[in-house]
Order: C-alpha cells, then structure tokens, then sequence
C-alpha cells in the first residue's frame, strides 16, 4: 500500500559543550572587535567539538530526541547519516551509530555525503524510501565537525563555522504533518570554492599539503584545511536561492502569502539578508538563530526546526519553506506542514 501522508514526527539536537565567543577570537587575532564580527556574521558564539568525533554527536542526537519524544528504537527501520566528517573512510558512520543506538539489525544504515543542502536531501531520502515501502520510521541525523579543519589561523571562516548534530523521526504512520514535493540543484563547477582539498584519493595528505600559507587579507590555512572562497559562494546564492523558491513554490502549488515561515541555510547574516531582501520576505516571516550556534552546515535547517518550536514560533499546521544551499554547489528546497 502507498504511504501518501510521510511527515516530520520530532527533532532533537546535540550540541559540543566548548563554546567559542567573538571576545575570544579578538583576543587571539588582535584585530576587529567582536561587535563588527557580529555585524558581518550575524554570530556571538559558536560550538566547537574538541574531542567529540561525528559517532559521539549523532548519537547524543539521537539519544536526545528518542528521549523527548519517546521514541521507541525498535521502530526505526532505516537510519541515514548526513556528514562531511566521518569518522573513518570505511566503515560508514551510520553504521557505527546503529550500533551504539542499539537498533533492530534488520534495519538499514548508509552515510551521505552533502553539506549544507544536506538536511533537505536528507527529508527527500527519507520521504522516498518510505513512499517505495522500504521503511516506516527513518531516523535522519546530520552531523559535522567541520571546526576541526579549520586553520586556526584563519579568521574569514573560524569566524563563521560551528559543530552540532541533529536528530530528526521522518515517519509515514500519519500522525505528524507533511514533506511536500522537492527541487533539488547541482552545479559541480563550483566545488573548489567550498572544499577540504587533501585528504581524498585525489590528493592523499603530505608534508606538501600540510604547509601554511598566507593569503593578502592574512588569514592562514593549508591544503588540509577548509577553503571558502565567500564572495564566490554569495554570488552562487544569490543567483540560485531565488530561483529555487520561485520553483519549488510553483511545484507545491502555493504563492509565497501561504508559508507561514521561512528557514533557510544559516550561513550568515549578511547572505540571508540580502537573499530575504531580493525575496521580499516580511521580517517576522524570517527565521534566522545563527547568533549562538554558527554556521553548522547540513545542521542548520534541522537546529532552527527545533528552536523556532520551542520558541512557540513554529506551531503545529503551520507551513514552512525549507531551503538548503552550498556545499557542491548544490542547493534543495521543500515545503512542509509541521
């Protein structure tokens, strides 16, 4: 029998315990102060995972909201990993994390790779496999610890870049809202502008890859560490974004007066206002809460979920445009009923 009504049944987080502030890199880099980090980023503080590895955090996640929601771990049938960070090059993460959640081992697990579109791939996974009656319950979790490759010397994006995991049920029982339908975007010439470039088969680590250098605006960073090239990466958004709203609205059969919230990739400040202003989004419609968190990647969306409804801002049969947008490039947007 086809499952039609396939929705979001709760969503639960974990969150490092370091806590990295403006007030701190100021003091590290001696230069800015932390009211202009903030104006640029929309960010005060960020989470870092100092010891925590992608398996620690998924798990807290997953811990977290089978507790809140009283889930029960025999009902998952199907359990995706969302990461860039994994724990190993083989085995998968999920695998790992299966195993510590204790579940059924008659259920399946896989890793994806995807950044901050993750979360919106993730919603399309899920929704498939139970429409095609692989699963019932999927377990959803996203996880990074992206801050571990960042330079320490390298302000454009310590600035920006936080750790967190989330935890979300995507279930086809009927008793929580609706995932709608999908547009999903890829454009892989922009890979170099977001991108660890050692550490693959394409380029193993070396001393070669391991030395710094320093670029005009002197920040410091090797080819073992993240690179992101920003205006780059905001003229991407500001050419795509726009284009998946209008689409994926089209698709779903509704205008923009019919969503009650927005919440896209919390990137930063400066990017999300100027795609809500291109877009013409009222501001109480607009839901952004980087300011503790930072850009978490494929986190982001799931984090913002969570607060906005424990914050009452995201109530039961209210609908959301979902819209995720990076990392590939590759970008995804939905809508859905909560």
């Amino acid at each position: 029998m086809r499952v039609t009504n396939i929705g979001i049944a709760g969503v639960a987080c974990y969150l490092p315990e370091e806590c990295l502030c403006n007030e701190k890199l100021v003091e590290e880099f001696g230069t800015w102060t932390s009211e202009k980090i903030y104006h640029k980023t929309g960010i005060r503080e960020r989470r870092i995972a100092k010891k925590e590895l992608v398996s620690d955090m998924a798990t807290g996640a997953a811990e977290n909201l089978f507790e809140r929601y009283h889930i029960s771990r025999e009902e998952i049938d199907m359990l995706i990993l969302c990461t860039e960070t994994p724990d190993y090059l083989m085995p998968a993460t999920a695998c790992i994390v299966h195993d510590r959640l204790g579940l059924k081992k008659n259920s399946g697990a896989f890793d994806y790779n995807l950044g901050c579109s993750g979360y919106v791939y993730g919603l399309a996974l899920a929704k498939s496999l139970i429409a095609g009656n692989m699963a019932c319950n999927v377990l959803l979790i996203t996880a990074d610890v992206l801050t571990r490759f960042i330079n320490p010397g390298d302000k454009s994006t310590r600035t920006i870049f936080g750790d967190a995991a989330t935890a979300t049920l995507v279930t086809g029982s009927g008793s929580s809202g609706s995932i709608g339908e999908f547009v999903m975007g890829t454009d892989g010439s922009g890979a170099p502008n977001l991108i660890i470039p050692a550490g693959g088969m394409a380029m193993p680590r070396s001393a070669d890859t391991a030395a710094e250098r320093k670029n005009r605006f002197g920040n410091i960073r090797s080819k073992d560490n993240f690179y992101m090239n920003g205006p780059e990466v905001l003229q991407f958004s500001m050419r795509e974004v726009p284009v998946a709203v209008n689409d994926v609205l089209e698709k779903n059969g509704i205008g923009m007066d019919n969503v009650d919230l927005f919440i896209f990739h919390q990137a930063t400040r400066l990017m999300l206002e100027h795609l809500r202003t291109e877009l013409e989004i009222p501001v109480e419609k607009f839901y952004m809460n980087m300011e503790k968190l930072g850009n978490t990647v494929s986190s982001t969306i799931p984090l913002a979920l969570e607060q906005a409804e424990r914050e009452g801002i995201l109530e039961k049969g209210k609908k959301v445009m979902l819209v995720g947008f990076g990392v590939g490039y590759s970008w995804g947007a939905t809508i859905i009923d909560w």
